[in-house]
């Protein structure tokens, strides 16, 4: 991908507080990555905007499916993560 440098004004204490963490030269990637994380966050606005505005607001039975499905699906893959460092474990 091609690059073009730009300028941008940061508060400067969180600046060199990520500069200290990720060096110089992981500076410009670090921003990068977060700039590509709140764009994926507006699109995704985007959407729950646009399908409100198709179906309707997500009603509180609605939530509390999708979140009761989202402590379902973390309770398999955290008993399955634990299934596999017990067979890594045992094969050591």
């Amino acid at each position: 991908m091609a690059t073009k440098k730009y300028t941008v004004t940061l508060p400067e204490e969180l600046a060199e507080e990520i500069r200290q963490e990720v060096g110089s030269g992981g500076f410009s990637a670090y921003v990068t990555r977060a700039i590509e994380h709140q764009r994926e966050q507006d699109r995704l606005g985007e959407l729950v905007a646009w399908l409100e505005e198709e179906h309707g607001p997500v009603t509180d039975d609605e939530l509390a499916a999708a979140e009761a499905e989202r402590r379902e699906f973390e309770r398999h893959f955290t008993q399955r993560g634990a299934a596999s460092g017990d067979q890594a474990r045992r094969a050591s």
